[in-house]
């Protein structure tokens, strides 16, 4: 079988350089890599990408022996059918690592047709770095490499207004676009680059804020002779997602102009105003996925989709974000209701092995920021509490005992919060207190809430009377008396 490369792939096309790439790793190839190959093949974008290596460590070395070649196997549901897309991607025309290639790297800035930048180093990428210097060649942090390539084409193009960028991190913070924007300038200031250049970053260039979603899972080991067989190569950078896409962008309508995402069937949405999707995610997706942990893990389940095959953790997830979530979202109905049917569906997908235990990491941080505020704005609204959001944290609190039916939970999370929990538990276990006291003492804890959360009306009488019903009954009818309510 031949290697993935330009002389075994003959049928290759040559593509003038279009977006400048921050990183080849897994995601980019698997969510903006194959985003760009089908927009160049539905439409005439036409464009090549230039990835350049962020970081010192590693060397790209796959990615260049491969001429930045490799193939994305996407696989999920899509109306109700089990979908395998397996596509080879071909839109990677360089790969530059400037830390043994600064002038190749500083060269793509005179690149005319070069007109997005697109970067994913993680959440502590876009930092601003006292220490980095201007002829560092490179500087450490990612902002810094940028803003020395920002100056190298101002000063090419000679601060022509049509040769700025549009920016498109997709790094998870807040903001993202703005918060590289931020940083630029004050490499610009502490570099004393001049007026001139920091008016082009801000009147020439454009940064967009993002919310990217696709879950990707990295080299399919026990699938590659399948995929390597349907190619017809060898291919070591294969990379393996779910078929689930969602690119939510945030900026002026400047962009379609260029970048002609909307002329496809790719889930790519420009919008007004990022946060209000952001919340919806972050309620939806990431509270199904915390509620889900404790619960499913207690009734015997190990992985997301083995959960998904149990019916009172089904049940449970359906009525938690059809009952409670959605009342709490300013959204159309359709839109939110298609929303959490669609992350149904991913959690299905028996194509991906997610660990509930490893989904447990900082699970009590985690209800804070993406399940307290749905409790508290849903008994606002409805003046009761939601009674499956409280049994998940009634559920969370029996979780971080660390033990359940005599078998050890590998709990991930703060030591000082794990030695709280259990020294609480054991204090109740050697009738030391009873389960008021240690509900109220847990709840009433603010290093770990933030907050005492005794004063929310009702909140530790609930929670105690599911921890009773749990340790009289177990877990399996204590949820099946939730589920129970939820029909009524």
């Amino acid at each position: 079988m031949k290697v993935l490369n330009s002389s075994a792939f003959q049928s290759r096309k040559s593509l003038p350089i279009k977006v400048m790439q921050f990183g080849g790793g897994n995601f980019l190839r698997a969510f903006v890599d194959i985003s760009i190959q089908k927009i160049n093949s539905a439409t005439n974008f036409n464009a090549g990408v230039a990835v350049v290596k962020p970081t010192e460590r590693g060397d790209y070395k796959a990615l260049k022996s491969q001429d930045g070649l490799f193939s994305v196997n996407l696989e999920g549901y899509a109306n109700d059918k089990f979908v395998q897309e397996l596509t080879l991607v071909d839109c990677v025309q360089k790969v530059v690592n400037p830390y043994t290639e600064w002038d190749a790297y500083l060269s793509l800035a005179e690149l005319p047709d070069l007109r997005f930048i697109i970067s994913n180093t993680t959440e502590a990428g876009i930092v601003f770095n006292t220490d980095d210097t201007f002829d560092s060649n490179p500087p450490k942090e990612f902002p810094a490499k940028l803003t020395v390539w920002l100056f190298h084409r101002f000063k090419h193009f000679k601060g022509d207004a049509d040769k700025g960028c549009m920016f498109l991190p997709v790094e998870l913070i807040e903001k993202n676009g703005e918060a590289l924007k931020d940083c630029i300038l004050q490499y610009a200031q502490q570099w004393h680059l001049g007026k001139a250049f920091k008016y082009w970053i801000v009147h020439s260039c454009t940064f967009y804020n993002t919310l990217v979603d696709r879950i990707v899972s990295g080299y399919p080991k026990d699938k590659i002779e399948q995929i390597e067989a349907k190619l017809d190569y060898t291919d070591q950078l294969a990379v393996a997602g779910e078929l689930y896409h969602s690119w939510l962008i945030e900026g002026p309508e400047d962009i379609l102009a260029e970048f002609p995402f909307q002329e496809t069937d790719l889930n790519i949405e420009l919008v007004t105003d990022l946060d209000s999707y952001r919340n919806l995610k972050v309620r939806i997706l990431n509270g199904a996925h915390t509620t889900m942990v404790p619960v499913a893990y207690l009734l015997g389940e190990r992985l997301v989709k083995d959960a998904m095959d149990n019916v009172n953790v089904v049940e449970f997830i359906k009525n938690v974000l059809m009952n409670e979530v959605l009342i709490t979202l300013d959204f159309p109905q359709d839109y939110k209701q298609q929303f959490a049917n669609d992350v149904l569906t991913r959690f299905k997908n028996p194509a991906l092995e997610h660990k509930l235990i490893s989904i447990s990491l900082n699970s009590t941080s985690k209800f804070v920021t993406r399940l307290l505020p749905t409790l508290k704005d849903y008994l606002e609204i409805k003046g009761s509490l939601p009674a499956n959001i409280t049994f998940a944290l009634s559920a969370l609190l029996r979780f971080y005992e660390g033990s359940f039916n005599n078998e050890k939970i590998d709990l991930n999370d703060k030591s000082s919060i794990l030695e709280y929990f259990s020294n609480t538990w054991q204090q109740f276990r050697e009738n030391d207190i009873d389960l008021n006291t240690l509900t109220s003492q847990i709840l009433g804890n603010t290093d770990i809430w933030n907050e005492d959360l005794n004063q929310i009306s009702g909140l530790t009488s609930n929670v105690t009377h599911n921890l009773s019903n749990i340790e009289q009954y177990g877990f399996e009818e204590a949820i099946n008396l939730i589920n129970l309510i939820n029909q009524k």
